[in-house]
């Protein structure tokens, strides 16, 4: 059976959902468009249904996130929006939208759009998933040597578990470091991570594989205790 991730923040909406598609699709819904990626690196829909108009996160926004994202990119997002066709329906086609669809739905046509995308669908199997995420961190631990360091650095390669990123520090495999998420100037304490993985270069910084041994929320991608219901 096909799973859908519903992300839409009126609860009358997702029931009603749930009652059309439920008996064909497995659910997963969230009112909460700040779950919407962790739900998507979790439970691997094979296509994701996405109000427009949410608080916190637009489906403008997201639409581009699951586009931007290695794993996400190849899922079909079809928007569901109480706003016309003619206003919106091209910028979310820009953004990579496979379908706009206008409020109250047809739910008929929906369902024959969906079997339609769906039927040939390949879904990628990774062990663990990585996106493409730029975040400014600031690493805090002790070097080889035993001098302590703090260091501000960027990461590109981001998961739910770990993350790599360059630095000018020497750390040794093992090595416990403090990290703090960076945006706007403010720091947030995401957790305790160790070198996994070291890789070293002709230039003057490394590249390490962190792998988190203990994280907070402020990390942006959580492993999701949400369960479709």
């Amino acid at each position: 059976m096909h799973k859908l991730l519903i992300v839409d923040d009126d609860r009358a909406t997702l029931d009603l959902m749930r009652a059309y598609l439920s008996e064909t699709y497995e659910i997963v819904e969230t009112e909460d468009p700040r779950q919407a990626i962790a739900l998507a690196l979790d439970h691997k829909p094979d296509a994701i249904l996405l109000d427009l108009m949410m608080p916190n996160f637009s489906g403008f926004e997201l639409c581009q996130s699951f586009r931007t994202l290695s794993y996400t990119c190849a899922i079909p997002v079809f928007i569901m929006s109480g706003e016309t066709e003619a206003k919106y329906k091209d910028h979310c086609t820009n953004l990579g939208a496979t379908a706009y669809f206008e409020k109250p739905l047809k739910f008929d046509e929906l369902k024959r759009r969906l079997a339609a995308d769906l039927q040939n669908t390949k879904k990628e199997q990774r062990a663990q998933v990585r996106v493409r995420m730029c975040l400014e961190i600031k690493l805090k631990g002790v070097e080889a040597s035993g001098r302590a360091f703090e260091e501000q650095t960027k990461t590109e390669n981001v998961s739910s578990e770990g993350f790599m990123c360059n630095s000018m520090s020497t750390m040794v495999k093992d090595a416990i470091v403090e990290v703090f998420l960076i945006s706007s100037g403010r720091e947030q304490y995401a957790g305790q991570a160790r070198v996994v993985r070291k890789e070293a270069s002709g230039a003057p910084w490394r590249q390490y594989g962190f792998k988190f041994e203990g994280k907070t929320l402020a990390w942006p991608l959580q492993e999701s205790k949400l369960r479709s219901r």
